[in-house]
């Protein structure tokens, strides 16, 4: 899996994907970082995706485009989440996404930033492959 977690890693986008109580999986385009062997995603900490992993830890990731578009024929792989909501652990995974998405990080940061009115909370979904 470690060939798995850097290939993922190295992607721009990965299609998240968590599951509802009714068992419907939702995939979204996510930004990710590989850290220690695992696939790091950093997202609002009141997103319904952070809530559907708390609740149940099942994702799978693939790589997609920036809509969400996985190509034909990408593998699909499964894994679990766990939530860390640890301020250090925020700090470490967003300093490891600013610097892979670089400027663009700072414009949609800043963006994100006006549009929730200042509110940044956030939480780190770290992604262990199966």
């Amino acid at each position: 899996m470690v060939d798995a977690v850097a290939d993922l890693g190295a992607q721009k986008f990965v299609s998240l994907t968590t599951y509802k109580r009714s068992g419907e999986a939702v995939a979204t385009p996510m930004w990710v970082a590989a850290q220690d062997g695992r696939l790091a995603f950093w997202t609002p900490s009141d997103s319904w995706k952070v809530k559907r992993a708390r609740r149940d830890p099942r994702v799978s990731v693939a790589p997609c485009n920036r809509t969400g578009s996985v190509p034909e024929g990408a593998p699909r792989i499964g894994g679990h989440a766990e939530v860390l909501d640890h301020d250090d652990d925020v700090r470490r995974v967003r300093a490891a996404i600013k610097r892979k998405y670089g400027l663009v990080f700072n414009v949609v940061t800043v963006v994100e930033r006006i549009m929730r009115r200042g509110r940044e909370e956030r939480t780190v979904l770290l992604v262990t492959l199966d």
